[in-house]
This record gives structure tokens, sequence and C-alpha cells, in this order.
């Protein structure tokens, strides 16, 4: 958009949890429009981990948000291309974009794990995100290692 900038949609808070993240992590989990199946699967995923987790003193959704604060990325590298050549920029990410970001991720590895049902994958992952390990985690990882290697490149950014 060239003109004027979008006005930001207003998400309602879950029913169970009032929390607006938790409704923007079942938008992003959500398929075909089935909001009440993916509230579903992000509540037992949630009660899975308050089971396997009981040794901690933190409620489960201080434990998903720990593991979603563990896996936002800071820094990512965006392509730019200057004088014929393409380089990867250093920049640094919008706080909305890192919430997204890291929800993403989360979601994508989680469907990637093996496991029998969604909900608990998606514990597996929030449960190696709150200790540091998983898929989620290393790609964050990842996107530091880039920007690090390509710190040289950071007089590019605008």
């Amino acid at each position: 958009m060239r003109k004027a900038k979008p006005k930001k949609r207003v998400i309602l808070p879950d029913p169970v949890y009032n929390d607006q993240k938790v409704s923007k992590f079942v938008n992003h989990l959500m398929y075909d429009g089935k909001k009440t199946i993916s509230y579903e699967i992000f509540y037992k995923a949630l009660d899975t981990v308050k089971e396997k987790m009981a040794k901690e003193e933190k409620p489960a959704l201080e434990i998903w948000k720990q593991a979603l604060d563990n896996i936002t990325p800071q820094v990512e590298v965006k392509s730019r291309r200057i004088g014929g050549a393409t380089f990867q920029v250093p920049t640094e990410i919008r706080p909305e974009r890192k919430e997204s970001i890291s929800m993403k991720n989360m979601i994508n590895f989680a469907r990637k794990r093996g496991g029998k049902s969604m909900a608990e994958k998606l514990a597996a992952e929030i449960m190696d995100a709150y200790n540091n390990q998983g898929g989620a985690f290393k790609r964050k990882e990842d996107m530091h290692r880039m920007a690090e290697a390509n710190r040289a490149f950071a007089h590019f950014r605008f």
C-alpha cells in the first residue's frame, strides 16, 4: 500500500484464558476456518504440558509464553540488491513480526514432528521450546547465526 497504513484488526481474547496472544496463536493454527477445533487442539496441548511438567511451579500458559519468548528471533536477514549483487542484510524485526514468526515456527515444527495427534505434537514442541531445544529453537539460532555472519553488510540497511 502506498498511501495510508491499513488499520490494525482488533483480535478478541480467547474464552478460557482471556488472552489476545492465545487468540493470535489459534488463528495461526487454524485450517479452513475451523477455529473451535484449533482451540481444542491448543487447550489439549496445554493440558498435556501441565501434566508432563508438573514439577514446574508455573501454570501451563506461563510455560507456553516462556517457550514463545525462547524461540522469538531478534534479527533476520533480508535480501538487498545493490549494484548487481545480492546481499543478505541483517535487520531488526518489528515486535508484531517477531511474535508472528515465533508462533508460525512453533506450529510448523510441531506439524513436522512425529506423534499421534496435533495436540501431542504441539505439547512436545512447547516443552522443547521451553527447554531451549527443538526445531523452532534451532530455527531461531540459525537466523541469528546468519545475521551474525552477514554483519559486514549491515550498513546497506535503510
